[in-house]
């Protein structure tokens, strides 16, 4: 689905990240773990354009898109939560997801004419939240929602963008064991359908969702594999410990 090959990042003399290659299966859940400033997030933002690499190539559905713009990249069906999450805290749940199907549809600008025109897509935000278990919270106002339930959301709202791959940047960053579990299962439903490629620090996830893990450290690939075999590679734990990492 997507390939890196040499990826790199050279920020004044510093390499944040370094001839990374890395080859995502379409269909599956690949997780981008290391310990803090293995440069995860960097090759993130790197695949997807937030970033120019310095060197290297990066191939989406056999197309070059290294230099490509990170809308244009997105219109191609490639989308990217954040860390923090990305919603409209004064409009509803229902609201926040008809703004991503306007730009979906190329009715980005309805928002300047009748109420009434955005009623068509009323349909479909309500399936869309009803995906992620949010029909409840259609007419709550974001900002009034707990934090788990903003961060299924932003996933809706990706959804919404109708997405070929999605890239989670930490999908469980400031969650509860139980708002964990929750997100967790979303994704395990939705992968039937998207191939996902995340970034996360909870490890118990990642061995429960990924089917093949890349283990980045100082910027540069360290190991690939699936849990149970990184889980007995020494250099993955002395790169672990060695970080003071959990």
């Amino acid at each position: 689905m997507i390939e890196a090959h040499g990826l790199t990042k050279e920020f004044e003399g510093f390499f944040a990240v370094r001839d990374v290659s890395l080859k995502v299966r379409r269909g599956t859940i690949h997780a981008l773990i290391g310990p803090n400033g293995a440069g995860k997030t960097t090759c993130f933002n790197l695949l997807t354009k937030f970033l120019q690499p310095s060197l290297g190539r990066i191939i989406y559905k056999g197309r070059d898109i290294t230099a490509a713009a990170p809308a244009d990249v997105a219109r191609l069906g490639l989308v990217r939560s954040f860390q923090i999450s990305a919603v409209f805290p004064h409009l509803t749940a229902l609201e926040n997801v008809r703004v991503a199907l306007q730009r979906q549809h190329g009715q980005s600008f309805d928002f300047w004419r009748s109420k009434t025109v955005l009623n068509r897509f009323n349909g479909r935000s309500h399936e869309l939240l009803n995906d992620v278990g949010l029909s409840e919270f259609a007419n709550t106002p974001a900002v009034e929602m707990p934090y788990g339930r903003k961060r299924a959301l932003e996933i809706a709202t990706t959804l919404a963008l109708d997405p070929e791959m999605m890239l989670l940047d930490e999908p469980m960053a400031g969650m509860g064991h139980e708002d964990i579990e929750k997100i967790a299962a979303l994704i395990k439903r939705i992968s039937a359908k998207y191939t996902i490629l995340m970034v996360e620090h909870n490890l118990s996830v990642v061995a429960n969702l990924s089917d093949v893990i890349t283990v980045l450290t100082r910027g540069q690939v360290l190991a690939e594999g699936n849990y149970a075999d990184l889980a007995k590679d020494e250099r993955v734990k002395e790169a672990y410990l060695g970080a003071g990492h959990d």
